[in-house]
């Protein structure tokens, strides 16, 4: 997705108070992970989540911090759409591929939250947007300051 298409899509999504964006990031850096997740509804930043675990592979720590970012979405009422922002894609399609058995704690809990949010009302939504870290797309850019300035 090249940047004119990612702040069109954004622009978009923004205008309506029944969607969530997710911007998720995470990074390993001597055996601790840390991930963030900020969650915007409306345009506007609601909740922002900082975590840190040690030991975790840089997939798991992606993909928990999508955990995190899905499951605070998926709390908030009225929200109908959920849009997950990653520069890991593939790390949010093991999601949905069930050799990933590594990652199934999560893949569980994700899709435990997806079903429920699902079963609220059939035209309930979600989908996953690839933004590489080289786009410089503000909201990325601010999961990734935030990210780096994290010292646990």
């Amino acid at each position: 997705m090249c940047f004119q298409q990612l702040n069109n899509m954004t622009l978009q999504a923004s205008s309506s108070p029944h969607m969530a964006t997710i911007v998720t990031d995470a990074s390993v850096k001597n055996d601790i992970a840390i991930l963030v997740s900020h969650i915007h509804i409306h345009n506007h930043p609601l909740i922002k989540t900082v975590h840190h675990v040690a030991f975790v592979t840089s997939t798991e720590a992606e993909l928990f911090a999508i955990r995190c970012g899905i499951n605070q979405a998926c709390s908030k009422e009225n929200v109908s759409k959920i849009i997950v922002v990653t520069d890991s894609i593939h790390v949010a399609k093991k999601l949905f591929d069930d050799k990933s058995i590594p990652y199934q704690i999560h893949m569980t809990a994700i899709l435990h939250e997806l079903r429920q949010f699902f079963s609220t009302h059939q035209e309930n939504s979600i989908e996953f947007w690839e933004c590489p870290s080289h786009l410089n797309w503000r909201l990325h850019q601010s999961v990734d300051k935030e990210l780096k300035s994290f010292n646990p």
